[in-house]
């Protein structure tokens, strides 16, 4: 645990008793804070019991001595409209901020020398895959990596900053929101796409929202900005007139430039240092497979670089990775019909990538549908022999593929699956992919719970199948 003690003898909210809130109470507490938990959900409030938090119902007291509200980064903060405990924190003046703003203050209360090195990573995509990347380089180098904030567990339940050691943060736009002061060493922002738009006002209120994490870093520390974008690209152009060059590292999955990093073909280019040349062959890299995956390996290399790894240590390091559950991750590969489970696709975009890396797929999609529909896929629908329909989505989703893609309406993720799997019979090289390009939270209450419940289905669906003797 890391104890906060800017808030010592004061009282602190905090409202929303997941992971982050269940660590930023405690946290707090040992700082020598008095804390007021409360969530309204009687689940939460009973598992934050167990866990030790002291609850206090913030919908009954008097909030005239409330120093801060500490707030759960899934709670509006201010749309559609502020959350009913953000308004009454702006009643008495209470600032309203989030766990990563309680450690950023922490590391500012740390002499410089002694500060370990802090790497946030934001974007639509890849930022989990990205995070989790660059933390196993720097353990696979000898480096003492913690990797958390939206990935692993709460950055507050961490053990303390010590010197040399280093913070990888994965970094929601609404964890961005409700943090101030986080000055990166390096901030990596992969891409942009229309996502949550509902909680930002708009495209524009989200990507502010991811720049903000770059506007914290004054004109200290390293931006590593992925240019495939449009507007990415014109966010690396502004950058560039306000910065030194050397601060601002441009990567790319496909766009040669003097100096950075990027992808071209099955190579990954250090354009850094000297003249560029080629140093990771992506074919080695099996858990990374996919342009999107090109760019996630660009923008590690180039974070480890600018933190002084060597090339080679990093491209061995890339080599080993293993990846990470629900981003395209195998469960299953029976008569040659493999089965993806890629349930972090909570978005056409994130869909898309994972549909350009096979052909001849079965393709489960549905839940809660984003603002942004399908449409963003279709250069890539003739991949897609077939699509198997679920949750809310389904209705909406067979409008949009209709005269496309066959598709059936499947209503959940068992069924989908069965239907799948009956029309893949004898047809190796096919692909079952769960890429819902949608939300989970009709059905699941996670992705990670969607990824999981397929998994165990295509397990138990083949155990059934192998008793029924229809396994030959």
């Amino acid at each position: 645990m890391i104890p906060i003690h800017s808030y010592k003898g004061r009282r602190v909210a905090v409202f929303g008793l997941g992971r982050t809130g269940i660590a930023a109470a405690k946290a707090l507490e040992a700082g020598g804070a008095e804390v007021s938990s409360w969530d309204d959900s009687e689940t939460a409030r009973a598992n934050a019991e167990a866990a030790g938090v002291h609850l206090d119902d913030l919908n009954r007291r008097d909030w005239g001595d409330i120093a801060a509200l500490i707030l759960s980064p899934g709670i509006p903060l201010t749309h559609p409209k502020p959350h009913r405990m953000v308004e009454l924190a702006q009643s008495v003046g209470a600032p309203v901020i989030g766990d990563i703003e309680l450690f950023a203050r922490t590391l500012a209360e740390m002499p410089e020398h002694r500060r370990p090195k802090i790497i946030g990573v934001t974007g639509t995509n890849g930022k989990s895959t990205t995070s989790a990347l660059i933390g196993h380089i720097l353990r696979e180098t000898g480096r003492n990596a913690i990797v958390a904030g939206n990935i692993g567990d709460a950055i507050l339940a961490q053990d303390p900053p010590r010197p040399g050691s280093y913070y990888v943060l994965e970094l929601s736009s609404y964890q961005i929101d409700l943090t101030q002061t986080l000055e990166c060493d390096v901030a990596v922002l992969l891409n942009i796409s229309p996502d949550h738009l509902d909680r930002h006002g708009g495209f524009d209120g989200y990507f502010a929202a991811k720049k903000r994490l770059f506007d914290m870093q004054g004109n200290r520390g390293i931006a590593i900005i992925g240019i495939d974008d449009d507007e990415t690209n014109a966010f690396y152009s502004s950058l560039r007139q306000r910065r030194r060059e050397e601060q601002i590292i441009p990567i790319s999955a496909g766009r040669v430039f003097a100096r950075g990093v990027y992808a071209l073909g099955d190579r990954v280019y250090d354009a850094l240092d000297s003249a560029s040349h080629p140093l990771v062959d992506l074919t080695k890299a099996q858990a990374l497979p996919g342009r999107h995956n090109a760019q996630n390996v660009a923008a590690a290399l180039a974070a480890v670089r600018m933190l002084g790894i060597g090339g080679r240590a990093a491209a061995d390091a890339i080599a080993s990775f293993g990846g990470l559950p629900h981003r395209q991750e195998v469960v299953a590969n029976e008569a040659g019909v493999r089965f993806v489970n890629d349930s972090k696709a909570t978005n056409a975009e994130a869909a898309l990538q994972a549909i350009n890396c096979y052909s001849d797929i079965y393709w489960i999609a549905g839940g809660r549908a984003k603002e942004d529909g399908l449409e963003v896929l279709e250069p890539s629908l003739h991949r897609i022999r077939k699509a198997y329909l679920i949750g809310e989505a389904q209705n909406q989703f067979a409008t949009e593929l209709d005269g496309k893609v066959r598709w059936q309406k499947c209503g959940d993720l068992a069924n989908a699956l069965a239907a799948a799997r009956a029309d893949t019979a004898g047809s190796p090289g096919s692909v079952v992919l769960l890429s819902p390009a949608a939300a989970s939270f009709d059905q699941f209450k996670s992705f990670e719970e969607r990824g999981e419940a397929f998994a165990r289905l295509v397990l138990d669906q083949s155990a059934t199948v192998v008793a029924a003797g229809g396994a030959g």
